[in-house]
């Protein structure tokens, strides 16, 4: 019916905190995210960004 996620959702799918998928929603690193009030919603089909707080070899890349 929806297309869309919630932070709580998001989270749990890519194992990690919501407090961080809300800092992802912020800095506008997932695509089509919609922040309605108090409301992240994300797109179901978006893709887990990479952590930019880790280096990545070029074999992860």
């Amino acid at each position: 019916m929806f297309d869309y996620m919630t932070v709580q959702e998001t989270a749990r799918l890519w194992k990690i905190s919501e407090r961080q998928v809300q800092k992802l929603c912020k800095a506008n690193r997932i695509e089509g995210v919609i922040h309605l009030s108090r409301v992240w919603l994300i797109p179901r089909n978006a893709e887990k960004p990479k952590d930019m707080r880790r280096k990545y070899s070029k074999k992860e890349m």
